[in-house]
C-alpha cells in the first residue's frame, strides 16, 4: 500500500514517540481525535508509538486499552522472559500477545498506511519498517538497548527506533504528508511549537509576584535535596531518557510538527505499565487541550 503509485499523498499524518510506559498515553490521545473526526491517512510509530499506532491502524485500539487497563505489577513480571544476551528480556511473551491482535497481518495489509521505526545496530541507520508482517516491525521498533533483545528482519539486527528518531515527524513528510500531528512524550516536545493559543496562560501568568515566590522557593530546596545513588536500572534508563530527548530536540528543530500533543507525564516512569488508566486520562485531556492548534493547523492548508 505505501508503494502504491496511484495512492494520493496522505493529507493528515500522525507521528507517534516512544516513551516506553509512558506510551499508554498514546491510546488517550488517538481515542479523543478519533471521537473528534481527526483521523490519518498516515501513521508513523516509534517504540510504544509504533505499538500504539499499530493497533490504530489495525482497528484494534480498544483491544489495547483493555490489555493495557489489565496490567498490574504481578502480570507485568509474567511477560518478563529474562535471559542473557542481547537484551535482559527475549520479548516471545510479548509477541504471544501482539500475536492474539494481529495474527498473521501485514502492514501492507493495513486499512491505513503504517511505517514502524527500527534502528539497525550495524550501521546505526534509521530503519523505516512499511511492509511485511507487523508483528516483528512493531518488536524490533521497541527494542529498547540492553532492556530487550534486537530482532533480525531480512538479516539485520534492528533495535529501538528512538535511538535515531524518537518522534517521526520526518518520516511523515517524506511520505507526503501536508499536517503532520505529533504525539510527544518527551521534554523536547514543548521547543518544537506552542501547543495551542492559551499555552502560557497558566495560574502564575502575569502574578508577578507569585512567579518570584516560586522561583524563590525551588532556589532554596535545591539546597536541601539529597538522594543516594542511582541503581544500574536508574542509570540506563536515565541515559537513555536523555539521549532521545536530546535527539528529538535536534529533529523537531529542524523539521516540526503542525500541531503537537503534550501530555504531563515527566512524574510517570519508564516501567509503570500499571499506571495505564491515568496515562489515558493525561493523554485524552492533552489532545482535547490540543485541538485548538489541531483544527487551525487544517484551515491554514486548506486556506
Amino acid at each position: 500500500m505505501m508503494n502504491d503509485p496511484t495512492r494520493p499523498k496522505p493529507l493528515i499524518a500522525f507521528a507517534l514517540g516512544g516513551g516506553a510506559a509512558k506510551g499508554w498515553a498514546h491510546i488517550g490521545m488517538l481515542s479523543y481525535l478519533k471521537q473528534a473526526g481527526i483521523k490519518p491517512e498516515l501513521i508513523c510509530g516509534t517504540s510504544m508509538g509504533a505499538v500504539a499506532g499499530a493497533c490504530y491502524a489495525a482497528d484494534k485500539l480498544d483491544e489495547l486499552r483493555k490489555f493495557a487497563f489489565s496490567m498490574t505489577k504481578r502480570r507485568m513480571f509474567s511477560f518478563m522472559d529474562v535471559r542473557l544476551g542481547g537484551g535482559i528480556i527475549k520479548g516471545n511473551h510479548l509477541v504471544g500477545e501482539l500475536n492474539k491482535y494481529f495474527g498473521n497481518t501485514r502492514i501492507e495489509d493495513l486499512d491505513i498506511p503504517f511505517v514502524a521505526i527500527a534502528t539497525e545496530l550495524a550501521t546505526g541507520h534509521e530503519i523505516w519498517l512499511r511492509d511485511g508482517p507487523i508483528v516483528p516491525a512493531i518488536r524490533a521498533s521497541f527494542a529498547m538497548p540492553g532492556v530487550f533483545s534486537p530482532l533480525d528482519i531480512d538479516g539485520r539486527w534492528l533495535t529501538d527506533g528512538a535511538l535515531v528518531n524518537p518522534i517521526p515527524v520526518s518520516v511523515c513528510r517524506a511520505f507526503g504528508a501536508r499536517i503532520v500531528i505529533a504525539f510527544g512524550l518527551t521534554s523536547a516536545v514543548y521547543l518544537a511549537k506552542n501547543q495551542n493559543d492559551d499555552f502560557y496562560e497558566q495560574e502564575l501568568a502575569g502574578d508577578k509576584n507569585a512567579t518570584a515566590d516560586m522561583i524563590k522557593e525551588v532556589r532554596q530546596g535545591l539546597h536541601k535535596i539529597k538522594t543516594p545513588e542511582p541503581n544500574i536500572g536508574t542509570v540506563t534508563m536515565a541515559s537513555f531518557n536523555i539521549m532521545q530527548d536530546r535527539i528529538a530536540r535536534t529533529r523537531l528543530a529542524g523539521d516540526p510538527p503542525d500541531a503537537i500533543i503534550t501530555p504531563n507525564v515527566g512524574h510517570i516512569g519508564a516501567f509503570e505499565f500499571d499506571k495505564a488508566k491515568e496515562l489515558y486520562d493525561l493523554g485524552y485531556e492533552a489532545a482535547e487541550r490540543a485541538l485548538p492548534s489541531i483544527l487551525n493547523a487544517i484551515r491554514n492548508v486548506g486556506a
